[in-house]
This record gives C-alpha cells, structure tokens and sequence, in this order.
C-alpha cells in the first residue's frame, strides 16, 4: 500500500492563497440569484423583448397562414381548372364520337346512293342496249322484207313476163280499171 500522506498540511497552504468563497459576505449562490434577476429585469421590463419576440412570430404566423390560405385557394382553382379541361375533353370525345358516327353514315348513304345510281346506270344501258337490238332487228326485218318483196316482184314481174302477153296485161289492166 502506498505510504500515507498527510493532507492537512497541503490544505492549509491551497487556503492560504485562495481568496474566500464569499464576496461582500454574499455566498456564490446568491451572487447568481441575484445576477439571473438582473438579467430578468433587463430582458422583461427594460427591453420589452418578450413583446418584440411575440410580435415578430404572429407576424410570421400571419404571413404563413396567408400563404396557406393562398395555397388552398390556388389549390381549388387548379382542381376546377383540370374539372373544366376534363369535361372538355370529354365533350370533344364525345363530339368526336358523334362526327365520326356521322361520318360512317354518310358514307354508308353515299355508296347506298351509288349502288343505287349504279343499279339505275345498269339497267337504262340494259333498255338502251336491249332497244337498239329491237331496233337492228326490226331494221333487218324491214330490209329482209324489203328485199323479199323486191325479189318477190322480179320474180313475179319475171313469170308475169313470162306468161303474159300484151294482150293479155290489157285485159288485165281493164279489169283492174273498172274494179277501181
């Protein structure tokens, strides 16, 4: 064990040269209480800070609470914007829709119009074409018949000729005359 030492004689000398822990017989504890009151009364009723503090933080709440109130407003206006551009685009889907629908009609009515002027085209060919047929064939008609007869009276003039005298072409005219 180390050896004892004697403290007494040490502690004597530290309070030789170490002032008193009392100042104008105030204790140390007191020196603070009395200097936090000072302290007080300087911050409190000299400067009036606490008002000065006060005042500056309901001037931020204020402006922050403006801010929000701005916000929301802005907030509300944004929604009602994008409500308004919604129902826009869904009136011009639906718009959309209904030319579009419009458009198939039309189109539908318009190749129904042209079926129909087709089947109407078709069908005055058919009768132009089916009526110049008629009139060829009856062109032929009238020519065969018109050939006929001219052959038909060669022939007849020819056998009359044949067969038929002056004589006889006088008798006959006479008959024709008073038949007349």
């Amino acid at each position: 064990m180390p050896a004892e030492v004697d403290h007494s004689a040490h502690t004597e000398v530290a309070a030789e040269h170490a002032p008193g822990p009392e100042l104008l017989g105030l204790a140390p504890y007191q020196w603070v209480s009395i200097s936090m009151a000072v302290l007080l009364l300087i911050a409190f009723s000299v400067a009036k800070v606490h008002k000065t503090i006060a005042g500056g933080l309901d001037n931020k709440i204020a402006a922050i609470r403006q801010n929000l109130d701005e916000a929301k407003a802005l907030r509300a206006e944004a929604e009602a914007l994008r409500a308004e551009y919604a129902a826009k685009i869904a009136s011009a889907e639906k718009d959309a829709e209904a030319m579009l629908a419009n458009a198939r009609t039309e189109a539908d009515s318009i190749v129904a119009k042209a079926e129909a002027d087709a089947t109407a085209a078709i069908a005055r060919r058919e009768k132009m074409a089916s009526d110049k047929i008629a009139a060829a064939e009856r062109a032929a008609v009238d020519d065969l018949r018109a050939q006929a007869a001219k052959v038909s009276a060669a022939a007849a003039a020819a056998i009359i000729a044949d067969r038929h005298d002056a004589a006889a072409d006088s008798a006959l005219a006479d008959k024709v005359i008073a038949a007349i």
